[in-house]
Order: structure tokens, then sequence, then C-alpha cells
């Protein structure tokens, strides 16, 4: 029996090395490097589930052949519209969130919908009988016209292969890669060595059979998926599911997507018989109240294709102890501070000795600039105890000067505003050059710096 071997990894970029190490050569990270022993074993079930390919040879680049690859379709028009069109074959998929937000529950639901295709569903942190339980409530008990779905419990990659080989699957799913393990490494399951072996097999495996492979990974307590930096690079996409549990909503976002844009995002509500697709998020996101408020504005954002209106809610009061409070959900907390200075330097308004609160409505995060006015507007609007009139939306970016700058599709913003009912938007005046305002019903505002926005909205 050969003597194990220990080594230490880098946890945030996988770098190996014989010695420990306080900072990592290849990301700079400090204290990051764990020892783990690893023993390799060189056994033909090792090397199970491979296919051998010939061998290659370097082509010039026009000898390359191609063809229109048919993409697989999901019946779930937001998970496909995140993935571009479907899931692409021999691609290697990873699927990272919370626990219990939903990640199995989503993939398992996907499973289940798609005709004509034969899965099998690998998991290694619930059994079988639990996997029939939680599809009982998504399909309804007795159900027979869902698709070819095989499921297995399993944590050996090996044994998973075995498997493969005897049901030739078109899609296989594992839940999750931080349970599997791999016979050719003698380390735990969830090591950092353990996932980049098993996640290296799993592409292998993807890329030679061309069966797409979706991976379900666990994230640690700063949001990053847990194991190897690697890992993500290894991947074809990327897939972030998200959502407070507060909330109903779920979203999901595509942080890497090599056969797509990475704009796009899915929304779900989570109900008690599985995930719903919500097709027009602005109505859900869009309070309902009969009164107006002060510190409410409506921003007409863009998350990939898709117009989505959302409220902005603010608080700007006295501070009472002392120091002034400054809070943002689902906004970016130094980019609030910005426009706060840019208020109070650009219109005179004295919010350095104030509280201000800001959320937005829904639980969601927004990083789009087109929501910069919509934030100021609800800042000044609860400032000076005004309300905003909820016909009214805004769409456009703030600069340091105080000036109002152009975004992106305005057109497709101003579109959507009229179909759902709004009566003004506020844009810039440089988005307005090149537009045909006949072609809207809704009334389009033209500002240029934010002291015309606030003369127009409260003088």
């Amino acid at each position: 029996m050969a003597k194990p071997k220990s080594y230490f990894f880098c946890s945030e970029c996988g770098y190996q090395s014989s010695s420990w190490l306080g900072k990592c050569p290849e990301c700079g990270k400090w204290n990051t490097m764990q020892e783990e022993v690893v023993q390799a074993v060189k056994t033909a079930a090792a090397s199970r589930g491979t296919v051998a390919g010939a061998a290659s040879r370097p082509k010039l680049i026009h000898e390359v052949t191609t063809s229109e690859t048919q993409r697989i379709a999901t019946h779930c028009a937001e998970f496909d519209r995140v993935l571009g069109g479907g899931i692409v074959p021999g691609s290697l998929l990873l699927l990272g969130g919370e626990p219990g937000i939903g990640k199995s529950t989503l993939l398992l639901q996907t499973a289940l919908s798609i005709p004509g295709r034969r899965i099998l569903y690998v998991s290694g942190e619930e059994s079988e009988e639990q996997i029939k339980m939680r599809a009982d409530r998504l399909c309804g008990e007795g159900r027979k016209d869902v698709g070819e779905l095989y499921v297995v419990s399993e944590t050996v990659t090996q044994r998973i292969f075995e498997h493969v080989e005897a049901l030739k699957p078109d899609m296989l799913i594992v839940d999750s890669i931080q349970t599997i393990c791999t016979e050719s490494i003698d380390s735990s399951a969830g090591s950092i060595s353990q996932i980049r072996e098993c996640t290296t097999e799993f592409q292998r495996f993807a890329k030679e059979r061309a069966v797409p492979v979706l991976l379900v990974g666990h994230i640690t307590k700063d949001g990053t998926l847990a194991g190897p930096k690697v890992m993500e690079h290894i991947v074809d996409c990327v897939l972030q599911f998200e959502g407070d549990r507060n909330y109903g909503y779920r979203l999901l976002r595509s942080l890497k997507n090599r056969f797509g844009s990475t704009a796009e995002i899915g929304i779900f509500e989570m109900q008690g018989d599985g995930l719903k697709e919500v097709a027009n998020p602005s109505e859900f996101l869009l309070s309902q109240r009969d009164e107006n408020l002060s510190g409410c504005a409506i921003a007409a954002t863009l998350e990939g294709a898709r117009p989505m209106f959302i409220e902005v809610q603010s608080l700007v009061s006295s501070a009472v102890y002392g120091t002034p409070q400054r809070n943002a959900n689902g906004f970016d907390f130094r980019r609030l501070s910005m426009l706060l200075a840019v208020l109070e330097k650009r219109c005179g308004f004295k919010l350095g000795a104030k509280d201000v609160f800001l959320n937005i409505a829904g639980g969601i995060r927004v990083s789009d600039p087109a929501i910069d006015l919509a934030v100021a507007g609800s800042i000044l609007s609860s400032n000076v105890d005004i309300p905003i009139s909820p016909r009214f939306c805004f769409a456009a970016e703030m600069g340091l000067s105080g000036e109002v700058r152009p975004v992106s599709r305005v057109e497709h913003r101003i579109a959507e505003a009229d179909r759902l009912g709004f009566e003004k938007i506020f844009i810039s005046k440089y988005n307005a050059r090149s537009l045909n305002k006949k072609r809207f019903g809704i009334e389009i505002v033209e500002v240029s710096v934010i002291e015309e926005a606030f003369r127009s909205l409260f003088a």
C-alpha cells in the first residue's frame, strides 16, 4: 500500500503546494492553504464512465466543421430565458444557492416536465423515498404523464458512471457536488481536491458523451460557491438561485454562460406545489396602495431584454442618536452615499445630519444604474414629505455633477410604462433626442439636471 501524501490546497483558487504557505502565490490570498491527505488510486474503476477518444491533431480553423446544436427545452420559459434558449447537449451547468432556497425543487420540477428524455437524478443528500415525496408534491401523487425520470441515491462517481452505462440517460442531474467523492483520491467528500476531481470527471463525461450534466452546489456564508474557484472555470454555466426567505419570490441569475447572455434573470414564486413562473414581474413587485405616501418612487429597470418596474422606498428623518445612520436593502450602499452627496452639493439639501433608509420593494437586488433618478426622487420626497404620484416612473442615471445621464434601451422602458398605464416617465433629455414621441401615449418628461426633476415633481 502506497504511503499517503499530504498536500496543501488554496481554498480560493485551488493552488496545490507540498508545504504550508501563509500567502497563496497564485491568487495572493492570506491564510487560505488547507491541508488534505491525498492518495491517488490507479485502478480500472477510477477511469470508468469515460470514453477513450481518438488521437487528436491540430487543424486549421477553416477545416473545423460546425453544426447547428439543438438545445433541450426545459418547458420552463424562465429557465430557458436564463440559459439562452435551453440546455446545450454536452454542457456542464452548476446551480448554486442558499440552503432551502429551492435548488433541488427547481431541478426536480424541470426534470419532471421534460418529455421524451431519459433523465437520471443522482442525490447524495436525500433517499429515493424522499425524492418521490417531493415529486408527488410537485406534480400530484399518482400522475403518470411526467418525463422518464430515474432516481438513485449514490455518492461515488465510479458507481454513478456504472448506472449511467446501464441506463444511457439523455441528461444527468447531481445533487450535490459537495457530497460526491471519487475513489481515485483518498480524501473526504467536500474537500477541495474531491470537488475539483469530481467536477473534472463529470466534465469529461459530458463532453465525450454529449450528455448535459447539471450540478447543484452549496454556497459559503459570504455567498460564494463552496469549493475551489477552479470549479467555476471548469463548468460552462454558473447559475445563482437567490431570494429572501420572507418573500415568496426567487430569482435565477446567470453568472457565467458560454452559450448565452449573462444579463437575463428568471423570476419564480415559491408556492406549496412548487415554483411558479412569474411572466409579468412588475405587477408583483409594485405594491398595491390606496393612498399616496411620501418616499415612494417607481423605477423602470431592465434585466436582460425584459423591462421590470420596481418600487423604491425611502425614509429620511432627523438623526436622534448623534451619528446619522445609512442603510440600503437591495441597493448598493456606496452608490447611495454618492447620490446623497450629489443631492446635498447640487440641490442644497442638508442630508448629512439625517438618517436615510432605502429599501427595494419585493426583496430583490437591483444593479441597473437607471434606478438612480428614482432613488433620488424617493429620498427628496421623504425629505420634503410630499408624495410622488404612483402613475409617475423614472429611468435615468445620475452623474457626480448632478446631471441626468441617458440609459440604454430607453424605448423598451417607455413602451412598457405605456402598456402598464403610467402617465409620466422622467428620462434624460439626451435620450429624448432620438425618440419618436408620437409612438407612445405616455407623457415623456425630459430633464438634464437633478434640479429640473425636483422642480417638476415638487414645484
